[in-house]
């Protein structure tokens, strides 16, 4: 069995022509998905999501790397200490 971590995904979407590449690649990574939660902050046209996941390292990194090099997208993991 890999060791996993759990992290909080913080990604901050402002061009809206990227929030189905988002949405794909949360879905390919949807089995170390424990929760996730959007806001659509409408006043600054904006939307954000906070994930949280266990998984490998690995996997975590490359996902979060994979959503940052979309256009219009910031991204940012916080992991646990454990």
């Amino acid at each position: 069995m890999e060791n996993t971590r759990v992290a909080i995904l913080g990604i901050i979407i402002s061009d809206m022509d990227s929030v189905e590449p988002v949405n794909a690649l949360l879905h390919e990574n949807s089995p170390y998905i424990i929760g996730r939660m959007g806001l659509p902050y409408r006043e600054k046209g904006i939307n954000i999501i906070s994930i949280v996941m266990d998984a490998p390292q690995q996997v975590i990194s490359t996902l979060s790397g994979r959503i940052g090099r979309l256009s219009g997208i910031s991204c940012k993991v916080t992991y646990s200490k454990e």
